[in-house]
Order: structure tokens, then C-alpha cells, then sequence
């Protein structure tokens, strides 16, 4: 049976762990060449490592998203071990929920300056090469946050909501020239970022069941539901799908609260 991404090439950013290290997974085991790029150098490495040991053609690479030029070079690194870059997952996140009238400025810098502008900075990077081939597939994670305004959470809603209008704006701009840019919202996934969240709570158990009746469904996501979103939108099957957000949040988002 052929490999749903056999041939192609892919950027994955926020690899080394959760949602992004579930995407890498699969799209390894779908046959493509991966650059994993993470913050965290070493946790790259070994990411890349687990997947070459597997018999699966993958390098590390690291930046900060939030850096231009940073990304620059990564991506420079990346087209020159891989080739070309078919694929970019923007999967690079932080969570940032501060008090509105005591939020820094440097917390509102980091909030949109990692889920925002980490985005458009791989993206510009990835886009000359990908409109010179004509073909080119960007799906970025957003959130359910980018739908729906959860109290306790600003800026973070903020950042998210910015994810999905780039997701559009770039996806109108470049579709006659063979690029689909699409985005993903997750609700709660089991993350590392969620597991500590559980785990700051006093009754940690009780906090994981709360949450969990909270949704349609009565269970919380895995990373990996949420990659299996990601090759669909970043393989030939959705080649009609373009400036699109896909929410995978088990339902909670259409269901009326009091």
C-alpha cells in the first residue's frame, strides 16, 4: 500500500515533544523526510535519532521561532539535508495566561511573539521555495482558544485567534500558485503541557475526571488524534481544502454552557 506522504518533505516546528513529536511519528512512519526544529536542541536530537533508529530519514534542527533570523538558518539547514520542503507543520506553542491589567509587556511579547509571528517566520521562510515549485502545504496549530474565549486565559486567545487569520490571509493570497495553508484547534489533548496542569492541582485525578465530563465525548484527546488531522491536511487527499481550521476538541466547543 503506498505511504501517504512517500516523497515528500517536511518542517515540523515544536517537535521534541506533545503534539508536535505525535505529528513527527506519523508522517515518519507515512515515508516522509523529516526536519524536526525545537527550541530545545538536545530533545531534537534525540526525537531525530528514535525516528532513524527506526529506519526513517530524519534531522534535528533548532531555533527560536520568535527569531527571523534564527528560523532563517534553520530552514537553510533543513532544505539542505532534506531537499526541498513540501510540508510545514507550525506546531511551536506556549501557553501564556496572565491577569489582563498585570500582564508585562514582555509576556505579551513572548505570547504573540512564539504563536504568532513564530508561525509567519517559518512560513516566510518556507514560501519562496514552495511558490517556485508551485506546490506547498502549511497547517498550523491553533486552538480552541482562537474560537472561543475561556475567562482566565488572556492573552493566550489572543495569539490564536491571530494563527487562524494568518491561516486565511495566506492561504487566499497563494492558492492559485499551488500552496494550501490550513490550521488545526485542538481542545484539550493529552500533552506534557496538560499532564502538568493535572499535576499543579491539588486532587489531580479529580481535576483529569472534571475535565473529562466536561466534554460530549467524556474523554480527553490524544496528541495522536491530532496528527492524524495534520497528515490528512498536509497530504494530496485534501488538495480542495485551503484556508480552513479544523476544530478537534471532541465536540465542547458546540455545546451550550449555562
Amino acid at each position: 500500500m503506498r505511504l501517504r506522504l512517500e516523497n515528500k518533505t517536511a518542517l515540523i516546528t515544536g517537535a521534541a515533544s506533545g503534539i508536535g513529536s505525535a505529528i513527527a511519528a506519523l508522517f515518519a512512519r507515512e515515508g516522509a523526510a523529516l526536519a524536526l526544529l525545537d527550541i530545545d536542541a538536545a530533545a531534537a536530537e534525540v526525537s531525530a535519532r528514535q525516528l532513524v533508529d527506526a529506519g526513517h530519514h530524519a534531522i534535528a534542527v533548532q531555533a527560536d521561532v520568535s527569531n527571523a533570523d534564527e528560523v532563517q538558518h534553520a530552514v537553510a539547514q533543513a532544505k539542505e539535508a532534506i531537499g526541498r520542503i513540501d510540508i510545514l507543520i507550525n506546531g511551536a506553542g506556549i501557553n501564556v495566561f496572565r491577569d489582563p491589567l498585570t500582564l508585562s509587556d514582555a509576556d505579551w511579547q513572548l505570547n504573540l511573539g512564539i504563536n504568532v509571528q513564530g508561525a509567519w517566520h517559518c512560513a516566510r521562510a518556507v514560501l519562496p521555495s514552495m511558490l517556485e515549485a508551485g506546490y506547498g502545504h502549511i497547517v498550523n496549530i491553533a486552538s480552541v482558544h482562537g474560537h472561543q474565549i475561556i475567562p482566565g486565559s488572556f492573552p493566550y486567545p489572543v495569539a490564536k485567534h491571530g494563527l487562524i487569520g494568518l491561516t486565511r490571509a495566506l492561504g487566499l493570497e497563494y492558492a492559485a500558485r499551488g500552496i494550501r495553508v490550513n490550521s488545526i484547534s485542538p481542545g484539550l489533548i493529552l500533552t506534557p503541557a496538560a499532564e502538568r496542569y493535572f499535576q499543579s492541582c491539588p486532587d489531580p485525578e479529580a481535576e483529569r475526571r472534571r475535565q473529562a465530563e466536561l466534554l460530549p465525548c467524556k474523554r480527553i484527546g490524544t496528541p495522536d488524534e491530532v496528527a492524524y488531522a495534520a497528515l490528512f491536511l498536509a497530504s494530496d487527499e485534501a488538495r480542495f481544502i485551503n484556508a480552513t481550521d479544523l476544530l478537534i476538541d471532541g465536540g465542547r466547543s458546540q455545546l451550550y454552557h449555562d
